[in-house]
C-alpha cells in the first residue's frame, strides 16, 4: 500500500489532519516516509547534498571548535559529543578522524548519534565503530558534560501552517479526489507561540510554527549538564521570517536535486522542509537556561575556523591540478556562498563563563 493511500485512508476514516500531522506522515511513517525509508537520500543519486557530503574539511572545522570547547571545560574529564540525524555518519567520521590528532582528548572522548531511523543507524554503522554508540532519544543518556551537535535536523521537524484571517487559522488536510486544503481556528498553544515572541502577523499572511523544536531545546537544555549546543540549519530570526516578503511561508520540497512546492505530490518520495526560527530556538533555550553565545552564517563560522587556509597539494599533471582548482572553486562557492549565506550556526551554553568561541569571530 502507497503512503498517499494510507494518509487518504486515515482522513476518510477520521476526517482532516492538520498539516502538521500530514507532514510527520509523510516523514516518518514507519518504513514509508521519506526518513524512514531505505532509499538513499543523499548525494548525486539522492534529492539533495549536505556540507559534509562534499568536503570532509567541513567536518575538520566542527571538530577544531569542538576541540576548543573541550579545553574550556577541561581535558581531563569524559568530553561527551551527541549529535542529532547522522544522516551518512560523514560529519561524525570526519570530526573523530580530526580529533585523532588530539590523543588526550580522544581517549576521554564519547560519540553519541540520536538516531531513530533503523534504515539510517544500519547504513551508519557500516563504517562507524570507534567511539560510537547509538541511542533512540537524548533521554536515554546520562547528563551530558560536552557538546550537542545538529546539521540540517530541525528544518524537517513537522510545523504547523497557520494563515491570518480575522483571527488566526490552522490549515488542515482533507481529500476530495485529490488533497485539498481547510482553515480551523488555531489552537491557544500556536495563538501563545507567537504572542511570546512578540510576532503580530498582517491580514492574509500564511506561515509555519514548529512547536517541535521548542520542545526539542528544551529537551535538550534538561539533558546538558556543562557544556554547549551548536546547531547548523538554514533559517533568519523572527524579523526575517515573518518579513512581508516572507508571507507565503518558507516550505519547500527537495526532489531529484530539484525545489518544488506540491506539498501533496510523490508522498513519501521527497524531502519536505521549512525554514528554521533561530529567535525561537534562543528564546525557548534561554527560559530553560541556554545561555546564547552567538549567531552566525556558515560562511563565516568556517572562515574563522581556517577554511581555506589547507596548503594546495603539489600537482605534477597539468589535468590533475586542473581538476584540483576546479573542485576548490565548487567547494568555496558551495559552502561559502550558496550554503555559506543560507544557514546559520547557533552556539548556546550552559554552566560554562565567558570565552570567546573561535567560529564566532567573524560574527
Amino acid at each position: 500500500m502507497h503512503l498517499s493511500e494510507i494518509i487518504i485512508q486515515k482522513i476518510k476514516d477520521q476526517g482532516p489532519v492538520s498539516f502538521r500531522d500530514f507532514m510527520e506522515m509523510a516523514l516518518y511513517y514507519p518504513e514509508l516516509g521519506y526518513y524512514t525509508s531505505a532509499r538513499n537520500k543523499i548525494g548525486t543519486d539522492g534529492d539533495y547534498y549536505t556540507s559534509p557530503d562534499l568536503t570532509p574539511l567541513f567536518g575538520e572545522m566542527i571538530g577544531k571548535q569542538l576541540e576548543q570547547m573541550s579545553y574550556i571545560l577541561g581535558e581531563e574529564q569524559p568530553f561527551i559529543i551527541v549529535e542529532y540525524g547522522a544522516g551518512k555518519g560523514h560529519l561524525c567520521h570526519d570530526i573523530l578522524d580530526y580529533l585523532k590528532g588530539n590523543e588526550r582528548l580522544y581517549e576521554h572522548l564519547h560519540y553519541c548519534i540520536i538516531e531513530k531511523s533503523p534504515a539510517m543507524q544500519n547504513r551508519e554503522r557500516t563504517h562507524l565503530h570507534e567511539k560510537v554508540r547509538w541511542y533512540n532519544s537524548i533521554l536515554e543518556l546520562p547528563e551530558v558534560s560536552g557538546c550537542i551537535l545538529s546539521n540540517e535536523l530541525v528544518d524537517n521537524f513537522p510545523v504547523h501552517q497557520v494563515i491570518m484571517q480575522d483571527e488566526l487559522m490552522e490549515v488542515f488536510v482533507d481529500y476530495q479526489d485529490g488533497f485539498i486544503e481547510l482553515f480551523r481556528p488555531a489552537t491557544q498553544d500556536l495563538i501563545d507561540y507567537l504572542a511570546e515572541l512578540n510576532i503580530t502577523l498582517e491580514q492574509g499572511f500564511r506561515t509555519e510554527i514548529n512547536l517541535q523544536a521548542s520542545q526539542w531545546i528544551k529537551s535538550i537544555a534538561m539533558s546538558l549538564k556543562k557544556g554547549f549546543v551548536l546547531t547548523i540549519d538554514y533559517g533568519d530570526s523572527s524579523s526575517a521570517l515573518y518579513s512581508r516578503s516572507r508571507s507565503c511561508g518558507t516550505l519547500v520540497c527537495y526532489n531529484n536535486h530539484r525545489i518544488n512546492n506540491a506539498l501533496y505530490d510523490d508522498i513519501g518520495q521527497q524531502d519536505i522542509t521549512s525554514h528554521v526560527n533561530f529567535s525561537a530556538l534562543c528564546h525557548w533555550g534561554l527560559k530553560e537556561g541556554l545561555e546564547c553565545c552567538g549567531l552566525t552564517n556558515q560562511a563565516n563560522f568556517l572562515l574563522a575556523l581556517g577554511f581555506g587556509d589547507q596548503p594546495a597539494n603539489q600537482q605534477t599533471d597539468g589535468q590533475s591540478l586542473m581538476k584540483m582548482v576546479q573542485q576548490q572553486a565548487f567547494l568555496t562557492h558551495t559552502l561559502l556562498v550558496d550554503m555559506g549565506r543560507k544557514y546559520k550556526v547557533l552556539i548556546q551554553k550552559k554552566g560554562v563563563g565567558k570565552h570567546d568561541l573561535l567560529g564566532l569571530r567573524f560574527s
